[in-house]
């Protein structure tokens, strides 16, 4: 919730523009039926697009939701990229609303991991967000985040690479710590509770050097196997 939080600036932004859209739309109907010999189609089309931007909010909102749901723990066989272009909507939203351009590279014919799908979106949720504060600083538009999947011997791994600065040596041993954060207002819980959940999945979390610059945090799943 801390994580979807954070995102709100995000999806906020985002849902304004079909918001915006859905008003300007309704304006213009409204100056077409006070118009005498109005062309019907202009009206149609005028609806038509209040009925796709509505679609559009609406789509934003259910992917809010869905991550949000409150429910036990639920695991079952999944492909990580599917698991991945579940929250690649939210995750466009706030990479557009940091001016952070967004990439995917996901691996072919990868084998199923056995997870509870929503605690393994909100570790992704929180590399992307500790990519994206990275990303802060780079006021030029050069800011670039990379979401990839990757066979890693018998495990299936996630991970988030970012250009940003890097991560200082003082706090590179202690970045899974709880209640150890470098930001100033965070809870230093986020990373955290990333590290309990690949644990109860029997998996592991981690961070490397991304070159030529930045950092690449990762979440290693067991594959499942289909033999």
């Amino acid at each position: 919730m801390a994580t979807i939080g954070e995102m709100a600036a995000g999806v906020a932004h985002e849902l304004n523009q079909p918001l915006t859209a859905i008003a300007n739309y309704a304006q213009a109907c409204s100056r077409l039926l006070s118009r005498p010999g109005t062309d019907p189609s202009e009206l149609q089309q005028a609806l038509s697009e209040i009925t796709a931007q509505t679609v559009r909010a609406g789509e934003i909102i259910r992917r809010l939701r869905g991550l949000a749901r409150g429910q036990e723990s639920e695991r079952e066989l999944v492909s990580v990229n599917a698991l991945v272009r579940e929250i690649i909507g939210l995750v466009e939203c706030d990479a557009r609303a940091h001016g952070v351009s967004l990439s995917l590279e996901l691996a072919d014919r990868l084998p199923e991991v056995l997870v509870d799908t929503g605690q393994i979106q909100h570790v992704v949720l929180n590399f992307v967000r500790n990519g994206l504060e990275a990303l802060a600083s780079r006021q030029d538009g050069t800011g670039q985040l990379v979401i990839r999947t990757a066979l890693s011997e018998h495990d299936v791994e996630i991970a988030v690479i970012d250009n940003g600065p890097g991560i200082a040596g003082e706090a590179a041993g202690r970045l899974f710590d709880p209640f150890f954060s470098t930001k100033e207002s965070g809870t230093g819980m986020g990373l955290a509770t990333s590290n309990t959940i690949a644990r109860l999945h029997g998996g592991s979390v981690g961070y490397r050097a991304a070159l030529p610059a930045g950092v690449c945090f990762y979440i290693l799943l067991p594959a499942k196997s289909t033999a």
